[in-house]
């Protein structure tokens, strides 16, 4: 019961599992504002889906809630183009790095251990930077002594050559430091199929001194452009994006994404932070006993076993993939533009 086949996966999966799991990573999106890549991948592949297509199908599903939330971020006129062009321009070289290193990691065989490493190491150090600093936050708050943070605070980072400066940021600084977090963003996005707004932020608003909301909307336009590389290059090289599954992906997390964002209107910024900083945490952990000791898997999908069951729908879907692969990712990429998009405008028309 509520079984879909994915054509191009070539399992059977519990649309019900993935639409209530989805809705809640999108859920938890939503309250702290970026794409949620950083659990919705690790989520899939708890679950069950190959890490190579979780990483390539999750891309796609943070590409359409990037969307939704750039285009937030453009109507309340904190995004700054200019900081998320130079960003921008050193993630995609990082992407495309990364992607032709997830190609290897593939054919090598060892693209399952490479990516539980990585979410173990990555989850787990910053699930507990944010841990510390919501801790803290929430004493400071306690304690009445909270101290007003001096905005456009210069640090050495500043002083570096090729200075431009961004208007919408208020900062005079060098393009070189924001083009290299955005090579380090680039390379672990197309590595691990996540957006990278959760690390992108940390440095834009603590080593370019940028202001919190600004850095959320300016992280969402650049991981428009690293998950639009990305599932392209997996839809070329690879022949691992999945349609039917995008749709099941996108019709939870959108969703989700909604109700987190009217919960995180009755939440502190320390006490969101402080709750995703223990998911984070955990799934890290997970990843990390995975790793070391033998884990059960949740049982939400079995494999195709006869090639003739599959059904005309789905060697349509699979023949698209493989003959017009181009084509396909296009096709793959508007679906989520348009589906962000569309959440956008009606949380700005209807949810007033």
């Amino acid at each position: 019961m509520f079984q879909v086949f994915l054509p191009i996966v070539k399992i059977h999966i519990n649309f019900l599992y993935i639409f209530l799991v989805t809705c809640s990573t999108g859920i938890i999106s939503g309250m702290i504002g970026i794409g949620g890549g950083f659990l919705m991948i690790p989520t899939l592949i708890f679950l069950g889906v190959p890490p190579s297509f979780a990483i390539a199908n999750g891309s796609n599903a943070i590409l359409s809630t990037s969307v939704s939330g750039t285009l937030n971020a453009y109507y309340k006129k904190i995004l700054d183009f200019t900081m998320g062009y130079y960003i921008l321009s050193g993630a995609l070289f990082g992407a495309l790095i990364g992607t032709f290193a997830f190609k290897k990691f593939i054919k090598s065989g060892l693209i399952n251990e490479i990516t539980g490493m990585l979410f173990f190491i990555l989850l787990t150090t910053f699930g507990i930077i944010m841990l510390y600093e919501s801790i803290i936050e929430i004493y400071k708050n306690r304690k009445l002594k909270i101290a007003k943070k001096k905005r456009n605070k210069h640090y050495w980072i500043h002083g570096l050559p090729l200075k431009v400066r961004m208007h919408t940021s208020r900062l005079y600084t060098s393009i070189i430091p924001p083009i290299f977090f955005g090579f380090i963003t680039g390379l672990i996005s197309a590595l691990l199929g996540i957006g990278g707004a959760f690390i992108l932020m940390p440095l834009m608003i603590y080593a370019l001194g940028m202001s919190i909301n600004t850095a959320r909307g300016t992280a969402l336009f650049v991981v428009i452009g690293t998950m639009t590389f990305t599932t392209l290059f997996h839809s070329i090289a690879n022949h691992n994006i999945d349609l039917v599954l995008i749709l099941l992906l996108l019709s939870g997390s959108l969703i989700g994404v909604q109700i987190g964002t009217k919960i995180s209107n009755k939440l502190k910024n320390e006490e969101i932070r402080f709750i995703t900083a223990i998911i984070i945490v955990l799934f890290g952990l997970k990843f990390g006993k995975s790793l070391f000791f033998a884990a059960k898997q949740i049982k939400i999908i079995r494999k195709i076993e006869i090639e003739h069951q599959i059904n005309i729908f789905s060697k349509l879907i699979y023949e698209f993939a493989r003959n017009h692969s181009i084509i396909y990712g296009l096709t793959a990429v508007l679906i989520a533009i348009f589906f962000g998009s569309l959440t956008s405008y009606v949380a700005r028309n209807f949810h007033k």
